[in-house]
């Protein structure tokens, strides 16, 4: 490919840009469909959004003011003038429906002091966020009005709102930090703007074309917004990493003297293979993600998925054309300053490699138990991890002012804010025995002491539906909101709506919901795993016909996951060092960080995993016992594994920063399992273990002899030692 390229470069190039044209335009065209309510969730949720899809009902989205004054009551003429005022000026915007005075409903807090206007917004869900607007600046007027009054609206329409605003937000934060700093530190890394601008146009140009070929194919399979944020993620750090890993060995057999072509053929049997091999491993280490069976994670998987093909794709073939191309030009447009600082010493970072690296491989037992035994450690936190589909409190930031709004709401009626919903699907939802179900339901809820009032029906007689919605105790997602919706899902229910023959009654809600996605990962979690590293050890046994090459892989990848693991644990969970980035401790993991985790770092830890490893084999091919192929290899590879995950941590923690806490814990998690592999585990262990294990590094036992051979079909002599005078060489950072 990498040959055909160089021959053809007008054409690889020329038809790459009108790939990634034709991908774009196409895409925006189609649009994107994104995952509905029923693909969403699973379980009983996905159940009831089903049935309401299904009958054409558009569920409205729920909103509450909270009316609240600390000297007077509900029953003052002051306090209940102010509720008739936020009545008037929410049904004066024309956006708000179903209009609910408390003094109708009895929503009135037990100390009087609260009261709760409740209203829907028209239109269905998907509108909500558009036409809440209207209605919260009423109740802003309201509240200027009303000086010792507390008047403040929240939600599904605002929340949702601000959390698309927000999302959008982030993530052009997202994209305007990332590549600027992934820039610069390929800026630092080559000296030379023409060689650091490659990386990123590669990543960035692969990024608008597997956006567009998402959305082309969003028709049958749905995306999401998680997914575009996890495609810029990926997109962007091994679409820099691949075509660093191509450049770097180009410059470095031209540094060695080699001709333009010779050069490029060599790339691309050595650092091309390896971004094949690390991609395909990519690729199947998201495919795994598809065992979940969630929606959410089915499009980030195809996300992940497309935009690693198209940085693989681009990567093997307009790369190398764009380097035949520009030749030794690549260098063009050097930094002089740091071009000085390099030229002053150009063998800084091979001397700190060399300090770490001599008393790896001269004690190496010593040093895989004390490295072993400091991951461990830093692992150990996650014994103690709890997994929750985190609230819309615990998501964002720590004084947002939705979240204060509902949490005032909750204290002053506990389950108000978000109820559970019983959908209830019958053959005649109006005959005696429906109608008097339905009122032993009632009773049964309240005579629990899990539920209170108000329960709400709302009967949508046509479709023989009727939606009842039953206040859980308990926050939301605590042990006793669980203890209400088993309660209500396995006694309630069965006892009263289920008594009726042809009735359907799921149970859904923001409780319901946390509790059947943390069933659902809990049941795929096994599968997920083994499929993962099972064919993670197949295709690094099929890429190196190594048995111990592709043991060791896998523990030294689990390795640098439990050590994430653990971080995430002892920050987001316990709350140590949380305040360094903005946050704080929130009691518990986001449920789908641990397993995308997972997935994910198996396949980039891959990235320096095999680029490594092959320098490693190359060396011992051509005849160097292992201790010196190992030393060669780490050697020759530090600068660029260095730059490398210096970008991948960069970009991962940029997500670090954002608004969500979902996001922080993705962004935290996957930079430090980065750093982790790029340095204990690539600088100290990987040595220790190859040179301990020595020939043995390289036994296929025979009855393993049918694998195919993925090496690549040439021999390559050693480069000449050092650069020649003006060839590039990457700073080890």
């Amino acid at each position: 490919m990498g040959d055909w390229s160089a021959r053809h470069r007008k054409t690889a190039v020329f038809g790459w840009l009108l790939f990634v044209v034709l991908a774009a335009y196409l895409g925006g065209a189609a649009g994107s469909h994104k995952i509905t309510d029923s693909e969403s969730m699973p379980g009983q949720v996905a159940q009831a959004a089903g049935i309401l899809d299904r009958a054409g009902i558009k569920t409205p989205a729920g909103e509450t003011v909270l009316v609240q004054d600390p000297g007077l009551t509900a029953d003052s003429a002051g306090f209940h003038d102010t509720v008739d005022r936020v009545v008037a000026a929410l049904r004066a915007t024309g956006k708000a429906t179903a209009l609910r005075s408390p003094y109708d409903t009895g929503a009135v807090s037990a100390d009087r002091h609260s009261a709760l206007v409740q209203f829907d917004l028209v239109g269905d869900q998907d509108r909500a966020a558009d036409n809440v607007t209207a209605a919260q600046n009423a109740v802003a007027d309201v509240q200027r009005h009303s000086p010792g009054f507390r008047v403040e609206e929240f939600g599904e329409g605002s929340a949702n709102k601000w959390i698309n605003d927000q999302f959008e937000n982030d993530f052009a934060s997202a994209e305007w930090t990332a590549v600027p700093l992934a820039l610069g530190i390929l800026l630092i890394a080559f000296g030379a703007l023409v060689a650091a601008v490659l990386p990123v146009g590669l990543a960035l140009t692969a990024f608008i074309a597997a956006g567009g070929l998402t959305a082309l194919s969003s028709s049958f399979l749905h995306t999401s917004d998680d997914a575009s944020s996890v495609m810029l993620l990926v997109g962007l750090a091994v679409g820099v990493d691949y075509c660093l890993f191509y450049l770097r060995r180009e410059r470095e057999e031209r540094a060695a003297g080699r001709d333009p072509r010779t050069a490029l053929r060599i790339a691309a049997a050595t650092s091309g293979r390896a971004v094949l091999v690390s991609g395909i491993t990519v690729v199947v280490a998201m495919a795994g993600m598809f065992l979940t069976g969630i929606a959410d994670f089915k499009a980030m998987s195809y996300a992940t998925i497309v935009v690693v093909v198209t940085a693989v794709l681009g990567s093997l073939t307009v790369l190398p054309a764009l380097l035949s191309m520009l030749g030794d030009r690549v260098e063009k447009g050097r930094v002089p300053l740091l071009r000085r600082l390099k030229a002053a010493d150009p063998s800084s970072g091979s001397r700190v490699w060399n300090a770490v690296l001599t008393p790896v491989l001269r004690r190496p037992l010593a040093a895989t138990v004390l490295a072993t035994g400091a991951l461990l450690a830093l692992a150990a936190p996650l014994l103690t991890m709890h997994t929750a589909n985190l609230t819309f409190q615990q998501l964002l930031p720590k004084g947002n002012a939705l979240v204060q709004t509902s949490e005032r709401i909750q204290a002053a009626f506990p389950g108000a804010p978000a109820p559970a919903g019983v959908v209830v699907k019958a053959t005649d939802i109006e005959s005696p025995a429906m109608q008097q179900a339905i009122t032993d339901f009632k009773a049964r809820a309240l005579a629990s002491g899990r539920m209170h009032g108000p329960i709400e029906v709302t009967v949508h007689q046509a479709q023989n539906i009727a939606v009842i919605d039953v206040p859980l105790n308990g926050s939301g997602n605590d042990a006793t909101s669980t203890a209400a919706l088993r309660t209500l899902r396995e006694d309630v229910v069965p006892h009263t709506l289920l008594t009726v023959p042809g009735t359907v009654a799921p149970v859904t809600g923001d409780t319901a919901g946390s509790h059947d996605f943390n069933q659902q990962m809990t049941s795929s979690m096994l599968p997920v795993f083994g499929f993962v590293v099972a064919f993670a050890f197949l295709l690094m046994l099929a890429s190196f016909r190594s048995l111990g090459i592709a043991v060791t892989a896998v523990l030294l990848n689990l390795l640098s996951v439990g050590a994430a693991y653990g971080v995430l644990t002892l920050v987001f969970q316990h709350g140590v060092g949380a305040s360094l980035l903005g946050t704080a401790g929130v009691g518990a993991v986001e449920s789908w960080v641990p397993l995308f985790l997972f997935v994910i770092l198996f396949g980039l830890s891959m990235d320096y995993h095999v680029f490594v490893v092959s320098r490693i084999k190359e060396a011992h091919d051509r005849g160097l016992e292992t201790r010196a192929a190992v030393a060669h290899g780490i050697r020759s590879t530090a600068g660029v594994v260095s730059s490398a995950a210096i970008i991948m941590v960069a970009v991962f923690a940029v997500f670090g920063t954002l608004s969500m806490q979902s996001m922080k814990q993705m962004g935290v998690g996957l930079a430090v399992a980065v750093l982790v592999d790029a340095t204990v585990i690539r600088g100290v262990l990987l040595p220790a273990a190859m040179t301990l294990l020595g020939e043995r590094n390289w036994y296929l036992p025979r009855w393993l002899g049918w694998l195919p051979d993925l090496g690549h079909s040439e021999p390559v002599a050693p480069p000449a030692d050092g650069p020649t005078a003006g060839a590039p060489e990457l700073v080890s950072m």
